[in-house]
């Protein structure tokens, strides 16, 4: 049995805990989260590694895009969590839409319903890929808790069979998906409090296991000056207050200096401090 369906000790008599009890025992079993996060540490600066060196000497910005990309693919939680993280590159870092994609077994759909066999569905994670026309160039990341989910697996077999480099991450030692991917990510959070529930400490996990993947990409890429986000996508008033807050603080101008060198440079922080 994979240790994310095992029975967790610490949690038998869920039913019977009080709302406080229950509430410090989950806390107290999400330290698991962090400590299986510091046991990949090696595992997940490879992985940004091998992704960058895809990325690397890309013009980022070019019209039609026809650089690396980078596919998350999941089903259930797993999917839904990759959706969200390439969700957040275009605002974040001004990524165009294809070069983070996130592919969710079920389709669209599934983002807020529950797609009945969608996770063991191998033919639709194999066409998905061809769909996508997957190549050398791109990156497949397999999400998986189990590490056993046959869309996933295919999927993941089917770009290695392209030539794409190939990650995968689970949250069980001997999960299948590790046999097809160029750089494994064992996240072992162990048994949820509530059996099988792995939206619970592997999901956690996995979300910032991407947070660190992407972060750390965009990072490399030079989408960042410091730690400021200075390659966000002024799109509403918070981020353009946030962008003017950026040019004021690293010029060390006034806003209204500030403000007049955004619309000069179409709200882009990089270009209006001249990086």
């Amino acid at each position: 049995m994979h240790s994310t369906e095992s029975q967790n000790p610490q949690s038998t008599n869920l039913d019977q805990l009080t709302s406080l009890e229950y509430v410090q025992l989950h806390i107290e079993e999400e330290q698991a989260v962090m400590q299986a996060l510091n046991n990949a540490d090696q595992q997940i600066a490879q992985a940004i590694d091998l992704i960058y060196e895809s990325f690397a000497g890309v013009d980022l910005d070019q019209e039609p895009y026809q650089g690396a990309r980078l596919f998350y693919v999941g089903a259930g939680t797993s999917g839904r969590l990759g959706v969200l993280d390439a969700s957040e590159c275009p605002p974040t870092f001004s990524t165009h839409p294809d070069m983070v994609q996130g592919l969710i077994a079920g389709g669209d759909f599934a983002l807020r319903n529950a797609v009945e066999g969608a996770e063991d569905d191998e033919i639709a994670g194999k066409e998905l890929i061809q769909h996508r026309i997957i190549n050398s160039k791109d990156i497949v990341i397999g999400i998986s808790a189990s590490g056993g989910a046959p869309f996933v697996i295919s999927a993941l077999k089917t770009a290695r069979e392209r030539g794409a480099t190939t990650i995968a991450i689970a949250n069980n030692p001997n999960a299948t998906i590790f046999g097809y991917c160029d750089q494994k990510i064992l996240l072992e959070t162990g048994p949820e409090i509530l059996a099988g529930s792995t939206r619970l400490k592997a999901g956690t996990a996995q979300k910032i296991c991407l947070n660190i993947i992407s972060t750390g990409l965009m990072v490399k890429l030079g989408k960042t000056y410091g730690n400021l986000m200075v390659d966000l996508k002024a799109s509403n008033s918070k981020l353009k207050k946030r962008a003017l807050d950026l040019v004021t603080k690293i010029l060390g101008c006034d806003e209204a200096k500030a403000l007049k060198l955004l619309q000069e440079n179409e709200y882009k922080v990089k270009k209006a401090v001249g990086l």
